[in-house]
């Protein structure tokens, strides 16, 4: 991303781990079940939040003085931690910059440098040997604060942009209420209004090497997204594997629900999915449809109505479970068929304005990211904020750092010497 060839002159480069200290957590990480919900000293992991969770003990603090850096070795997820903290579970890096970076310029910097994507095997090995852009100290004190006035403005409209998404799903949510809060139709139980409710095959029906590559989809909560399938080609069995198991075989207007933890994760069989296989994590309804119309169906069980109905009849301790007894005995009210159609037509009509609108705020989101990354570029090759030429040159810098790191190394090998060999201090 950063073209190194353009710098100014009195920039120079390094490789990133010529400039950072990787801190040692020997000993003194956390496993996730210690974490704790509340406590004296934060966790910080490799998750997307800046906190994972609290622990009470101070000799697992990472040692030295804040701001840190942490890299997430899995995840390539990078956190500016200015206050002491604990490093909890597996897979990150705990880095000081050296004293010729500004903290949050080196912060900025990894998000600039492009390593390769390796899903979740480590990345740290390539960061280290990234060739990064090196500034004068007071440039980057100026190259921070363009940035944070810059980036300030630039989170403040993608904030609006998400709580603009967030105020779309409670309209959405607001239609179906509307649709389905009606108490003048008679009451139904889900079972007597279907032809079939079906929970996907027990996992001795299905092995390990009944999966191949590109056979006919299998669909667990995982590929529901947002009422869509999204399939993945390494959950697909064989035609033959399919037609031995056909109940649980999918048919054009089956409604497939997930049937642990997020209730009311659902989706519509359409033409394209019809054949396709109900995965071990779900569960499919078979409505009569000549009483139940599918797509009300579909919309019935994305409510919060029925969300909220599952939340609470649902088993599981640690997670919610769906049975055939439970989603089986779901109220709904039902006005007749062509009714139902209306209110389908008047659902879609509504929801196809807040799909627009929300196709518009993705573009929005997706230029700003670009934007983000636009300003780092412009940042990191000397074109975002102007040279002083009274600057100290980065070269000196780098070179001051590279004669204390041979002094350091010098210091321990006469140490690791005088104490294996104490008789030899002062013989002469």
């Amino acid at each position: 991303m950063i073209d190194l060839n353009n710098i100014p002159p009195n920039w120079t480069t390094a490789k990133l781990g010529e400039v950072c200290d990787n801190i040692s957590l020997n000993g003194i990480k956390i496993k996730q079940k210690q974490y704790l919900s509340s406590g004296k000293f934060p966790v910080i992991d490799q998750g997307q939040t800046l906190i994972g969770g609290y622990h009470n003990e101070d000799k697992f603090l990472v040692t030295g003085e804040p701001p840190f850096i942490v890299f997430g070795d899995h995840t390539k997820v990078k956190k500016y931690v200015n206050f002491k903290f604990i490093a909890g579970a597996d897979g990150i890096k705990v880095l000081k910059p050296h004293s010729v970076f500004n903290p949050k310029f080196f912060y900025y910097l990894l998000f600039a440098v492009k390593i390769p994507d390796r899903g979740y095997a480590r990345h740290f090995q390539f960061l280290v040997k990234e060739e990064i852009p090196l500034p004068p100290l007071p440039e980057q004190h100026r190259i921070v604060s363009k940035l944070e006035e810059l980036f300030t403005e630039l989170d403040k409209g993608i904030e609006q942009l998400q709580t603009a998404q967030q105020q779309l799903k409670v309209y959405r949510q607001a239609v179906l209420k509307w649709a389905f809060e009606a108490d003048t139709h008679k009451e139904y139980l889900l079972k007597d209004v279907s032809v079939k409710i079906q929970i996907g095959p027990f996992g001795t029906q299905l092995h390990k090497e009944d999966y191949i590559e590109c056979g006919i989809p299998l669909i667990n909560p995982m590929h529901i997204e947002n009422g869509k399938i999204v399939t993945d080609n390494s959950y697909t069995i064989s035609k033959e594997k399919r037609d031995s198991l056909p109940n649980y075989i999918l048919q054009e207007g089956d409604i497939l629900l997930g049937r642990r933890g997020e209730m009311g994760r659902c989706a519509l069989i359409g033409d394209k999915e019809n054949g396709w296989f109900c995965g071990t994590g779900s569960l499919f309804v078979r409505p009569q449809k000549e009483i139940l119309n599918s797509t009300y169906l579909y919309y019935f069980l994305s409510s919060d109505i029925t969300k909220i109905y599952l939340q609470e009849n649902a088993g599981g301790t640690t997670m919610a479970n769906l049975n055939l007894k439970i989603v089986g005995n779901v109220p709904i009210r039902l006005p007749n068929i062509f009714e139902q159609i209306q209110v389908v037509h008047e659902i879609e009509s509504r929801h196809s304005v807040c799909d627009k609108i929300e196709e518009t705020i993705a573009d929005s989101l997706q230029q700003a990211e670009a934007l983000r990354l636009s300003i780092l570029k412009k940042a990191f090759e000397g074109k975002l904020v102007p040279q002083d030429p009274n600057d100290e040159p980065a070269e000196r810098l780098l070179e001051r750092i590279r004669a204390e790191k041979k002094a350091a190394e010098q210091r321990n090998v006469y140490r690791k010497n005088t104490k294996s060999n104490p008789s030899s201090v002062g013989a002469k």
